[in-house]
């Protein structure tokens, strides 16, 4: 129980914010579900062919998280395999809202709100344990008679 929590904190987690994004935190969130747990290169791919507006957003978030790993890796003098790293979390939370006013009829006015967020991504290198392990086989499920049987 002790070396497994001795290997997460020697696992380092390198991380990029964009902050007061004019685009909804929903929004956001589904892009960002795609590629959570993803490989950094296979998750870049995904947001390359995802058509909603936001993935451009997430992209650029996500290259930032790369190059700060690069960076920081070579800061300290790490040994970082690029190949290895993987999206840990991509959360977007709720930034300010901008209220607004729009025209009514018979010369009233309603409320809306413009829904900011902070988009946060953070990747980390895939630990050799988890590389290693392998799949059990799938256990078939015993059928049995069933209840219902004419006689």
């Amino acid at each position: 129980m002790a070396t497994s929590a001795v290997s997460e904190l020697d696992i380092q987690e390198y991380r990029a914010e964009a902050k007061f994004q004019r685009v909804s935190p929903q929004k956001a969130r589904l892009v960002l579900d795609l590629i959570k747990g993803l490989p950094v290169e296979q998750a870049l791919n995904v947001i390359m062919f995802t058509k909603k507006g936001v993935a451009p957003l997430v992209e650029k978030v996500l290259r930032s998280a790369l190059q700060n790993a690069n960076y920081l890796a070579d800061e300290r003098g790490l040994d970082l395999d690029v190949d290895k790293l993987y999206v840990k979390t991509a959360i977007a939370n709720e930034g300010p809202r901008l209220k607004r006013i729009r025209p009514a009829p018979m010369g009233r006015a309603f409320r809306y709100q413009r829904r900011m967020a902070h988009i946060s991504i953070s990747v980390a290198e895939l630990a050799e344990e988890a590389e290693k392990v392998v799949k059990a086989p799938a256990r078939v499920a015993k059928t049995g008679p069933s209840k219902r049987q004419s006689a």
